[in-house]
């Protein structure tokens, strides 16, 4: 299969590429990788003073809750939209030498994935500051993740092929990111603030809110979750990813000419 050959054969590039990305973001900068935690941390507190004092929205662990709410989402929007003109991007690369694109997607959800590890070993440093107990369902964050992951490639493998064609995608993308983001339920839970039954119709129907919403049941509550969910989730993810990358292959040669 094609896809699989491809994947074997540039991954140690998307590894490379995603290392060389993420020491360039931090050359120029005296707190260096520390950013990737800052800004997360600072977010955190801002949207736990605004809704947690003035709007009285409050979890338990409030502060926690907010953080891995903003590092599950801060990784899937920073994907899709560096997705939308990532070919165009790396015009040098793929005028010169070949290189399947959805390569290139996998080195950006690397990258962003890298930052959302680093924000994870904070989420575990807060929970032992606020005596929250680690127990066995933190292994269940592994196929969690894996979902996330798949899910936003699938999405990404569409975003990067219309890019190359619709200028102002990233605009609308912008806005509909910015909409999807108050239903996320970063600062709020969907199921206590939403009424039955918009409140499992939306988690169901929005794969990112359901796992944040998994990460902060297995973490801060030690609770079980849904792995049909995560498997049907995974599933249609794959499929969506491998007619997505077919559809990258057949325009290939398209997207050299229109860059």
């Amino acid at each position: 299969m094609r896809i699989v050959r491809d994947i074997k054969k540039y991954l140690s590039y998307s590894v490379v590429a995603a290392k060389a990305q993420l020491e360039s973001e931090v050359a120029n900068s005296y707190l260096n990788w520390l950013w990737w935690i800052i800004e997360p941390l600072c977010m955190m507190f801002v949207y736990a003073f605004i809704f947690g004092t003035v709007f009285n929205i409050k979890e338990k662990n409030h502060a926690l809750f907010i953080f891995i709410g903003l590092m599950m989402y801060d990784f899937f929007s920073r994907s899709v939209k560096s997705s939308i003109k990532i070919v165009k991007r790396n015009k040098q690369i793929v005028t010169k030498v070949y290189i399947p694109k959805f390569i290139l997607i996998i080195s950006e959800l690397f990258v962003n994935g890298f930052k959302m590890l680093m924000c994870l070993l904070v989420t575990f440093t807060m929970m032992i500051f606020m005596g929250i107990p680690f127990t066995w369902h933190i292994i269940l964050l592994i196929p969690i993740f894996i979902s996330l992951f798949l899910f936003t490639f699938s999405i990404c493998t569409y975003l990067t092929h219309l890019g190359v064609f619709i200028e102002d995608l990233s605009n609308v993308i912008n806005i509909i990111l910015k909409l999807l983001f108050y239903f996320t339920g970063v600062f709020y839970s969907i199921k206590t603030k939403f009424p039955e039954p918009y409140g499992k119709i939306v988690l169901r129907g929005y794969p990112v809110a359901k796992l944040i919403d998994y990460t902060r049941e297995v973490l801060l509550y030690a609770n079980n979750i849904n792995f049909l969910y995560l498997l049907a989730l995974t599933g249609i993810s794959i499929i969506l990813s491998i007619i997505g990358i077919y559809i990258i292959y057949k325009n290939e040669n398209t997207y050299v000419k229109m860059i």
